[in-house]
């Protein structure tokens, strides 16, 4: 055990530093560009998590801007007023009230094009007042997450060795899977459907068999391999990504299941409770920033009338532009299917070919650029100080 501790340690203080390295990557050129961006999406923040990502409701509710009022389920008078900032007082009413989830304010959901707005950020927690326009909220954001990412492997010494469901990926590497967007190793199968559980049957060795009815009445089954645990029984009501045995959910599947606000949920639940086994709270906020760049390239289906080309793969705020340039013109507009992306693809899929050649692969991405002819518009922090510039944060913040 500790040998292997050491070993570990000795190799893994790399892996962290070169995920906050994609982290940083991925997420430089989110800052702060102005007050509000009048978004009323919102995402929900429900109280069950709470209890696995080892922060009380009341802490990940401070410092957010609220979408809706905050209802007491038993007095049903309003705790906290829809677009208002959530100080303590309102954090701790509404967990005393035993409220179940909240909608708040989120990066992921933002609309400001080219960054974030200040409400969808909310407080800064280095200053515990609202984030100052101009903040490059993602290179903290990579930092919060990829500084505990070193304490976790230090800390391998208490946990390596331990025989817990091993085949299933813990800790960094695990931080990693998620952010990378693989097919985790201990997949775990959920339901595309509503319904109900009829029967679970083992038929063969390999495989469980569980048979649902749907809502609308037609019998569906599912194979679970029989190695796993199952967390569902017979007779069970279960909804759209119910998940069926133990192990980790593939985002992409999750994505195509559920949607968006299940990524988020999902994967805030799960970072955030692999630092909390380690004792290092993360901010939901931080996760969220991730999440965001995760979520921010759009495949091109149809071209349209727009300058994009079919199979495409470019930045949402590009794709939306292209199109409104075209409604403008009264042209066809493109269509295209949100993506859902690991980290380091996402940073090589920039617009930016000056933090792409940075990044990974220099040769491959100059040379491309090169021969189509790209231009860089300097929008992100890296591009910037690779030309010796001021970075376009802080107090060199300009419109």
């Amino acid at each position: 055990g500790a040998r292997k501790g050491m070993a570990d340690t000795a190799l893994r203080t790399a892996t962290a530093g070169y995920l906050t390295r994609r982290l940083v990557d991925v997420s430089q050129d989110i800052i702060v560009r102005e007050e509000d961006c009048m978004d009323t999406e919102g995402a929900y923040m429900y109280r069950e998590d709470s209890d696995r990502v080892g922060q009380s409701f009341a802490v990940r509710v401070e410092g957010r801007y609220l979408v809706e009022d905050v209802i007491d389920p038993t007095t049903k008078k309003v705790i906290v007023k829809a677009r208002t900032l959530a100080n303590k007082e309102d954090g701790l009413a509404v967990e005393e009230a035993k409220v179940e989830k909240v909608k708040i304010r989120s990066v992921v959901t933002c609309k400001s094009k080219r960054g974030i707005c200040q409400h969808c950020y909310g407080v800064d927690l280095g200053r515990s007042e609202l984030v100052k326009i101009g903040q490059a909220v993602g290179v903290v954001a990579a930092q919060a997450i990829g500084e505990p990412g070193t304490q976790l492997t230090m800390r391998t010494f208490h946990t390596g060795g331990v025989a817990g469901g091993s085949d299933i990926t813990q800790g960094l590497p695990r931080v990693e899977e998620i952010f990378e967007c693989r097919p985790p190793k201990g997949e775990a199968m959920i339901s595309e459907v509503d319904g109900k559980i009829i029967d679970i049957v083992s038929e063969n060795k390999k495989t469980v068999t569980v048979k649902i009815e749907t809502t609308e009445g037609e019998v569906v089954e599912y194979q679970v391999p029989s190695e796993s645990t199952l967390v569902v029984s017979k007779g069970q009501l279960i909804g759209k990504g119910t998940q069926f045995n133990e192990g980790h959910i593939d985002l992409k599947k999750l994505f195509e299941t559920m949607g968006q606000e299940a990524i988020q949920r999902y994967v805030i639940g799960e970072v955030k409770e692999i630092y909390a086994a380690q004792g290092e709270p993360l901010q939901d906020k931080h996760v969220e920033v991730i999440i965001r760049q995760m979520l921010s390239r759009v495949k091109v289906i149809e071209a349209g009338d727009t300058d994009l080309l079919p199979g495409d793969i470019v930045e949402k705020d590009q794709f939306e532009e292209s199109n409104r340039e075209a409604l403008a013109a009264k042209e066809e507009i493109a269509t295209g299917e949100q993506l859902i992306m690991g980290i380091t693809k996402v940073a090589l899929s920039t617009e930016s070919f000056l933090s792409a050649a940075s990044f990974q692969e220099t040769a491959r991405v100059l040379i491309n650029a090169a021969v189509t002819g790209k231009d860089d518009h300097l929008r992100g922090l890296k591009e910037n100080v690779i030309i010796g510039r001021l970075i376009p944060a802080g107090t060199g913040y300009r419109k």
